[in-house]
């Protein structure tokens, strides 16, 4: 398609990327970006590049990456639960400084000829192009402006982010417990010898803490549009001082927010396409804003180089990027519900935690993890085979086989299969394998299940008031059987339930589940999940 002009709203780092790629696909053609806010003051932190999403920027456009690349602080990551700490290997992820990350797209851009123009507000009937591209942002005016169909489900949980003045050495998840409940922190380093502090809560702790009215503060008349919400940052600095070294919080428009994903029925309309945050969002603990939209910005370029029409590439773009925004959103989803739900699984050492994080959305199996982490898969199944855990937070398990000493302050399941067999040993058949005792009973593996109440799985958020009515179910029984839809995703959500159930009431649980999906019901076992599952033979889906 031959582009005369093309407007970009929003000055982001998808609407910077488009502007760069289709300069360098359509050298004549006039490309523009409006950006309300000026080029030196960005909110937010440092931003994540996961090795994905720098395949593709590679492939894209080189020379950008490989500044960025340049730029990145490389990290491992860490769970830290007290005392109780351990690394995953992941070099592959890079940190950049937002507002680096911001300098890098606008220097491309102009090198490539793109027109940047900065205080300047723009909306889609106010310029005249071929093509105008609205990122604009999660509050994206021009979706709410036209017929897209767009959508906003506001989360449970409140979060803020915040930063620090030195690199932290990997990137941190720790929970902190306080005497108004617990707040967890994923933070990590990035370039220019900082790290961001994203911290997390519920409700009832932020309204103990008194943070509600921290945040009603904030918009009182006359309050900066860019002040933080110092009460909250003085106490967390001191609930996460081991974490940050006793060094301070930084705000940059810091404020406690509920996160809000964003959908539409659809991306475009006449000559205007929505771009990342504008069409999408997907939860930040397992998307990334940038990801989607850099990646968006790939699609919609090569679509309006191949297609000789503007509805012809705007549909083929949807058609190439909706697919995946949505198993993103989805796998994202179910993170959120996790995190969200955090604080029931701090009794879990650290190695548990771990796999637990990995597995939480279902795209991580345990073998893949333990070919990548061994020595936390392992710590994890000697813990989950009774060798040190005890769930002594969770009323009345009592989990595991008789435990032995190897003299080496270490602790083996008598009669269970020694650490050396490495990845055999997270095959589902081995965690199928081992013993429980629970509440006096022994069960000699965990496809033992007795007769219990069934209790059919049918919300897709277990925290839901379905969920809290099948949790009541539940209470004051011998032990319950989760049983629901033959489905994959429906098999994730049972899990979810079945923790729930487990962690809140201590009764005896198991989930069934097809045969096909063993290995989704191993990472349950490990995880704490479920204390028993039962494999039938129904066909997966």
């Amino acid at each position: 398609m031959r582009l005369r002009r093309v407007a970009v709203l929003g000055g982001g780092p998808g609407g910077l990327y488009t502007a760069r790629l289709l300069k360098l696909a359509n050298p004549a053609c006039e490309v523009r970006v409006y950006e309300q806010g000026d080029p030196d003051t960005t909110f937010g932190f440092g931003v994540g590049l996961a090795a994905g999403t720098q395949r593709k920027l590679e492939a894209a456009d080189p020379d950008t990456l490989h500044e960025l690349v340049a730029l990145g602080l490389r990290h491992d990551m860490t769970m830290q639960v007290g005392a109780d700490t351990v690394r995953v290997h992941n070099d592959r992820l890079i940190g950049v400084a937002r507002t680096e990350l911001l300098a890098v797209l606008q220097r491309h851009a102009e090198k490539a000829g793109v027109v940047l123009e900065f205080g300047v507000r723009r909306s889609a009937s106010d310029v005249d192009a071929d093509v105008v591209v609205a990122a604009d942002g999660v509050s994206s005016a021009t979706r709410e402006a036209g017929p897209y169909g767009g959508s906003i489900e506001v989360g449970r949980g409140l979060y803020l982010w915040c930063g620090t003045d030195f690199p932290l050495d990997d990137a941190v998840f720790a929970p902190v417990d306080t005497e108004h409940g617990t707040f967890v922190t994923h933070a990590y380093p990035y370039s220019g010898g900082r790290s961001t502090f994203l911290i997390e809560t519920d409700e009832r702790t932020w309204r103990r803490a008194g943070f509600d009215a921290s945040t009603a503060a904030l918009e009182a008349p006359g309050t900066p549009f860019d002040a933080s919400d110092e009460t909250s940052l003085r106490f967390l600095e001191r609930a996460f001082a081991e974490q940050l070294r006793g060094r301070p919080l930084i705000g940059n428009r810091t404020r406690w927010t509920r996160f809000r994903t964003v959908r539409c029925e659809r991306w475009s309309s006449g000559n205007t396409v929505l771009l990342g945050d504008a069409a999408h969002t997907a939860h930040f603990s397992i998307g990334s804003g940038t990801k989607l939209a850099m990646e968006d910005s790939i699609a919609l370029v090569e679509a309006l180089g191949e297609e000789s029409g503007v509805d012809a590439a705007f549909a083929r773009y949807e058609t190439v990027r909706r697919p995946a925004v949505e198993r993103l959103q989805e796998l994202a989803r179910r993170s959120q519900l996790w995190w969200e739900s955090f604080p029931g699984r701090t009794h879990l050492p650290a190695a548990r935690l771990m796999v637990a994080y990995m597995s939480r959305a279902g795209n991580v199996p345990l073998e893949r993890f333990a070919e990548t982490a061994p020595d936390v898969v392992d710590a994890a199944l000697d813990q989950y085979a009774g060798l040190s855990e005890r769930h002594s937070r969770s009323p009345g398990v009592n989990e595991g086989a008789a435990r032995s000493s190897d003299g080496d302050g270490s602790e083996r399941a008598v009669g269970s299969p020694g650490v050396n067999e490495g990845a055999a040993r997270s095959s589902a058949e081995w965690v199928f394998a081992q013993p429980l005792v629970y509440g006096g009973r022994d069960f000699p593996c965990r496809t033992a299940v007795p007769s219990l109440e069934r209790l059919d799985c049918a919300p897709d958020d277990p925290w839901s008031a379905e969920g809290d009515a099948l949790v009541a179910r539940a209470r004051g029984t011998g032990g319950v059987l989760v049983t629901g839809g033959s489905g994959r995703a429906a098999l994730l959500t049972r899990l979810d339930l079945a923790e729930r159930v487990r962690l809140e009431t201590g009764v005896l649980t198991a989930v069934e589940g097809p045969a096909a999906l063993r290995d989704d019901l191993a990472a349950g076992l490990v995880s704490g999940r479920t204390d028993l599952v039962l494999l039938t033979e129904e066909e997966a889906r």
